[in-house]
């Protein structure tokens, strides 16, 4: 992991444990950012990189858990807590809301070190995915109204002489449209497009969904 290509999180209000932390992650070649508050950790400028975010839960300004959930809606990296006064009912609490671990102090080096790569590696994939539909919606996008009202119905399962009833047109204008849409959508085949066609939650108005009919 290259100091570069992520970034660690650091919102503990204990100058020592923010440097020993800071130190550690030096030591295994990591980029961390400590802060001493979470308001100074909320309205820090922060790189779009993969990240993790070591929370603390005693702050001097809010709960760690409250922030957790009041930056839960946000884009916000995965949370690794860390705290001298664990209990198991905020261990759950946490973890329910997504927390990747929940660390009592004293704790291991290599139980946090465990948990921070699985952080940044839980957000290089939401990451992922996030730009993988956002490309989706672009080519969505560059589809033409026409193409837009054959895409529901070819990934509901009609045949093309149904499509193309429901639309109006001919079987092989619906044969040129639907053709367009597979290309536009970077599609390899009936399966993968509804595959897309649910990851951008297309509305289905009719029932008949089959794996790969079509004529």
């Amino acid at each position: 992991m290259r100091p570069d290509d992520h970034i660690v999180f650091i919102v503990d209000d204990d100058e020592r444990i923010r440097e020993a932390l800071g130190e550690l992650m030096d030591s295994h070649g990591m980029h961390a950012v400590a802060f001493e508050s979470a308001g100074d950790y909320v309205t820090a400028e922060k790189p779009d990189l993969p990240a993790c975010l070591i929370l603390d839960i005693e702050l001097p300004d809010i709960n760690g858990l409250d922030l957790q959930g009041q930056i839960a809606d946000g884009d916000h990296p995965p949370i690794v807590f860390i705290t001298g006064h664990g209990d198991i009912p905020s261990s759950v609490r946490a973890i329910k809301r997504g927390a990747v671990d929940f660390l009592t102090k004293p704790f291991s080096d290599e139980d946090l070190m465990a948990a921070i790569q699985a952080a940044i590696a839980q957000d290089r994939h939401k990451r992922t995915e996030r730009a993988e539909l956002d490309m989706l919606k672009q080519h969505y996008l560059d589809l033409t109204p026409r193409e837009r009202e054959v895409l529901p119905l070819v990934v509901s399962g009609l045949l093309n002489k149904q499509a193309a009833a429901e639309l109006g047109i001919s079987e092989v204008t619906l044969q040129i449209h639907r053709r367009n849409v597979m290309q536009k959508m970077a599609a390899a085949s009936l399966a993968d497009l509804v595959r897309i066609a649910e990851r951008l939650e297309i509305p289905i108005t009719h029932s008949r969904r089959v794996g790969g009919n079509s004529s």
